[in-house]
């Protein structure tokens, strides 16, 4: 048994090294360096680190509380609550994508909204939104477990020593929960650089406006230009070994995936 488990184990590590490594050096280096130099690639990586920047922060803020509620209180309607905010992680991306695409462009929320110059499709807002929507189920789950841990008589404790409730919240809780909260944030912050489906259905794949790197990959691919393809997945790839390896550094007790 012992040599059948590790000789699969190792044929599929070797598998999937052979086809991560033979993407990543398809091209000869000076080919890559120059692609990746490319105008369109760099405006690609910089759209993509501001909306998935901006798109963290929004998904931490909103999770923050959300999953200490969960966490901690019983109320009406918990359960399906729960469900609700789960639905995301299970919904294709280009099933949420139209499900966004009909919210903003249909209805009167998204009329009202485009209105007041905050238009959401075919624009990079619609990149933030779309990015919001698939992953904070994420953040959310990830915290309610880190806050799940720890044991609420640490604020109790606080809360006889003059702590109010928030204070109690932010001088012990969130603290406690630090390793989760940034793993949380690594893996969706990683989650919005690679997001495509719904950020295709949201915001369009217009060149130069809401092209992140996977709608760049996306557009060379299906124009034939290989290298620049290759060199925004070099990117994508590299992002996601960044995120494994600081997710593996703060994963202590709290269950990410």
């Amino acid at each position: 048994m012992r040599r059948i488990s590790l000789s699969l184990t190792y044929l599929i590590f070797l598998s999937i090294s052979a086809i991560i490594l033979g993407l990543v050096f398809y091209s000869p280096m000076p080919s890559l360096a120059g692609s990746l130099a490319n105008h369109e690639i760099q405006f690609a990586v910089m759209l993509s680190l501001v909306t998935s920047v901006l798109s963290t922060l929004i998904c931490i803020a909103i999770a923050i509380p959300v999953a200490y509620a969960l966490a901690r209180y019983e109320f009406f309607g918990k359960r399906v609550t729960t469900l609700a905010l789960t639905l995301p992680l299970t919904l294709p991306p280009l099933v949420a994508g139209i499900a966004l695409l009909l919210f903003f462009g249909t209805t009167p929320w998204g009329k009202a909204l485009e209105a007041a110059g905050f238009a959401v499709i075919f624009t990079p807002l619609g990149i933030i939104v779309a990015e919001v929507f698939v992953n904070i189920p994420y953040m959310i789950r990830i915290l309610r477990s880190a806050f799940s841990t720890i044991n609420p008589r640490y604020e109790h404790v606080a809360k006889t020593l003059g702590c109010t409730d928030t204070g109690a919240f932010c001088k012990v809780t969130l603290p406690m929960a630090r390793h989760g909260l940034l793993a949380g944030a690594v893996i969706t912050w990683s989650k919005a650089m690679g997001e495509f489906g719904a950020v295709l259905m949201v915001a369009g794949a217009t060149t130069m406006k809401t092209e992140t790197l996977p709608i760049a990959l996306y557009l060379n691919i299906s124009t034939g230009d290989l290298d620049l393809a290759v060199a925004a997945a070099t990117i994508l790839i590299l992002i996601s070994l960044i995120t494994l390896c600081v997710v593996e550094y703060f994963d202590r007790g709290v269950h990410v995936f």
